[in-house]
């Protein structure tokens, strides 16, 4: 249901997508792997709460989120990794795991690294485990209008 709406909402605004599907992967670093996709260039949707507040996230699949920075960004010191419980219902028709990257259908907010808003394109979940979308970042930026926010880091050992 989830990829219907996003189609549909990315068909209205006649913006150029790919769809690719793949087999099953339950991480963004699998994901990336199994669909010959770099893990830099694979979106990974993160939620978390800000003061109890939902928001989400958007950084490469090959890097971790950063609370340190989205502490010091938000000014607040209630910055956690939202359990899935609290947030799916927010994404109905989404597999756990796979929201796509436009919380503006959502109603939550979207903040995004400057490392995935440096590329060219983005590829993301379209809702499910076995699909991927791929479209002009410019384009996704102007449909969702991210803010941009360094929240990630490349953990050790990661190639970027």
């Amino acid at each position: 249901m989830a990829s219907k709406i996003l189609k549909k909402f990315l068909d209205d605004n006649f913006i150029r997508y790919v769809s690719i599907t793949h087999s099953p992967a339950y991480t963004a670093q699998e994901t990336a792997d199994c669909s010959l996709i770099s893990g830099k260039e694979l979106a990974k949707t993160v939620i978390v709460k800000v003061d109890h507040k939902l928001v989400m996230t958007i950084l490469p699949a090959s890097y971790m989120i950063d609370f340190r920075r989205l502490k010091e960004f938000f000014g607040t010191n209630n910055v956690t990794l939202a359990e899935e419980r609290e947030f799916m219902a927010t994404f109905p028709g989404c597999d756990l795991g796979a929201m796509p990257p436009f919380g503006n259908l959502f109603n939550i907010e979207v903040y995004i690294d400057p490392h995935m808003a440096s590329n060219k394109k983005i590829t993301f979940n379209a809702g499910t485990q076995q699909e991927l979308y791929s479209m002009a970042y410019k384009d996704y930026a102007n449909l969702v209008n991210p803010v941009r926010v360094s929240c990630c880091y490349l953990p050790v050992g990661f190639a970027a």
